[in-house]
């Protein structure tokens, strides 16, 4: 199966705003769509995304979104990049969305992280959905071949895996590693025992439990999605 990109996972029921728009305008969309940012255009270019904190600092709802500094103009994909180079920057970023622009800056639409995770968590391999780990570690205790062994000592591998700092610790790491299996009783087992805190965990086989789902929903907030 070929790779979903990021033209394959558009959201076409997330509209974009115009600098000519006003800020309530924007702020009964955000409420509107259930997002806190939306892309902005100027003559359909990707100018930048208007968030619930931009809106905060106007009292006035007929302020153009042109007199706006906006921030998040170099957050974007390109349409043929793949889902997860989307995933990396909406939780690098702690957005909502990801808008998709071509090689001009001409827009094409957002992707929403929740269409990317749910394609990381469907994509299909050859031996099922797989699952998602996310540890947590000491920066320094980060190996990635050191995880590859304990992983693959378990009959599996590592198809994907992302690192990001902890927003609360900065000497410590979160790692999301993808894998081609859903048996993670195992894997969880091994990694726990040589000291890693596991800090959520989610199988995508078909047929999810109430627990499984509950897993999800924690790796979801973990994220900040």
């Amino acid at each position: 199966m070929p790779a979903l990109l990021a033209e394959d996972l558009l959201n076409g029921m997330i509209p974009p705003l115009k600098g000519s728009d006003s800020t309530g305008k924007a702020a009964r969309w955000l409420d509107e769509f259930h997002v806190s940012q939306l892309p902005v255009l100027d003559n359909q270019f990707y100018r930048g995304l208007v968030t619930e904190a931009d809106l905060a600092d106007f009292d006035d709802p007929t302020t153009l979104l042109s007199e706006l500094p906006l921030g998040y103009a170099d957050v974007f994909v390109r349409p043929d990049q793949h889902f997860y180079r989307v995933m990396e920057l909406a939780i690098e970023n702690k957005i909502q969305l990801v808008p998709v622009v071509d090689e001009h800056r001409a827009y094409a639409g957002v992707v929403t992280i929740a269409d990317a995770l749910a394609a990381f968590g469907q994509q299909p391999i050859a031996s099922g959905q797989g699952g998602i780990v996310v540890l947590g570690m000491e920066e320094r205790d980060y190996s990635l071949s050191q995880l590859s062994r304990y992983v693959e000592e378990n009959n599996a591998k590592i198809l994907y895996a992302h690192v990001a700092q902890d927003d609360l610790d900065p000497y410590r790491v979160r790692v999301t590693l993808k894998l081609n299996t859903d048996n993670l009783s195992r894997i969880v087992a091994t990694l726990e025992r040589f000291g890693y805190q596991v800090t959520a965990q989610f199988s995508g086989s078909t047929g999810v439990s109430d627990g499984e789902h509950e897993r999800y929903d924690a790796l979801l907030r973990y994220l900040n999605v």
